[in-house]
């Protein structure tokens, strides 16, 4: 768990979330910039607005980038806490 890392290890752990973190917010910004702006050219020589097919396959390279986001910063310790709990369920046999 947390309390048996070191305050070097925590600072590193840390480090590396914030890492995560903006990695998605800067992919996520990127995507609705660019989006945003293709958008806006296409209403303004066309006048009218109609999505663009590009925009799902990037979107869809978001989410994944999103649920591995999420995966990684919630199961940095999965493995730990799986064996804990397999332990804890042997012991109790």
């Amino acid at each position: 768990m947390n309390h048996d890392l070191t305050p070097a290890e925590l600072q590193a752990l840390a480090q590396r979330r914030v890492d995560i973190k903006l990695g998605f917010l800067v992919h996520l910004g990127v995507f609705l910039t660019v989006n945003l702006g293709m958008a806006l050219a296409h209403f303004l020589a066309s006048g009218s607005f109609h999505p663009a097919y590009p925009v799902w396959g990037w979107a869809i390279g978001l989410g994944a980038h999103g649920v591995g986001t999420l995966a990684s910063l919630m199961g940095w310790n999965l493995r730990e806490r799986l064996l804990s709990a397999e332990l804890a369920s042997l012991q109790r046999r």
